[in-house]
């Protein structure tokens, strides 16, 4: 017995999209792991990275373990010794993506336009607080590096679909047509470190957002390029704070 497919009706197609709910959904994922996930891989959670780890702790980058008791009087030596950490064009970086084995080459790029960047990998080690921290700056010192620059980001995206979704999916209408309206929002969170005696800073730019329509057989590129326009925007902008924020 031979199975043939039917075309169906445009009225019939009509009646599927009007019947068909919208959907909508959102979603976290580091720029690390910044790969398309698919409708299983949102549902699922699972990662589209297999080198990906995890992401580096505060405590880890600055040094504190927070199962050592502190004193008030430990906080205000600290504090009374506070000095203005500054990042002179020309200077020297250790640069680090947390959870990446080296820093997304946008931001190299950016960067290098102001510092002398060296890159380091960002994957979690086993060794946290004071000891991970000060293996970075010895680290760093041993490369020329005067500063460490630490950069943390997430990329926000909310998925609404439209009522042709449904038609969409179906294999004789095909993938060609707009289903899906994806909007996207980047957030950075950026450490610098002074190499030789730990004090830092932590400062987040401006978050960048990003609205796509795609259909099924565009979903991955109309994704990544979102991803990869919003990447380029928020690197420009975490350098343009660094060198405000920190030059002399």
């Amino acid at each position: 017995m031979t199975t043939r497919c039917v075309e169906p009706s445009s009225g019939l197609v009509v009646l599927i999209a009007l019947a068909v709910l919208t959907l909508s959904g959102c979603a976290t994922r580091s720029i690390s792991d910044s790969g398309y996930r698919g409708e299983s891989a949102y549902m699922y959670k699972t990662s589209p990275n297999p080198l990906y780890k995890g992401e580096l702790s505060e405590f880890q980058v600055i040094g504190i373990d927070p199962q050592v008791k502190v004193t008030q009087e430990e906080i205000d030596r600290t504090l009374e010794s506070k000095q203005r950490l500054t990042l002179s064009k020309g200077s020297s970086i250790m640069l680090i993506q947390s959870g990446a084995m080296i820093p997304d080459e946008p931001m190299v790029k950016t960067l290098e336009k102001y510092y002398n960047v060296s890159v380091f990998s960002g994957i979690p080690a086993s060794q946290a607080g004071q000891d991970y921290a000060m293996s970075l700056r010895l680290a760093a010192a041993k490369g020329g590096c005067e500063r460490i620059v630490v950069y943390w980001g997430l990329l926000e995206t909310a998925r609404k679909g439209y009522a042709t979704k449904a038609v969409s999916w179906t294999p004789l209408v095909g993938g060609a047509i707009p289903d899906e309206n994806q909007q996207m929002r980047i957030r950075l969170k950026v450490a610098v470190v002074d190499v030789k005696d730990g004090r830092w800073e932590m400062f987040s730019p401006e978050p960048f957002e990003d609205a796509a329509v795609s259909a099924r057989c565009t979903r991955e590129s109309s994704d990544q390029g979102q991803v990869a326009l919003l990447k380029n925007r928020a690197y420009e902008a975490a350098a343009e704070d660094l060198v405000k924020r920190y030059s002399k």
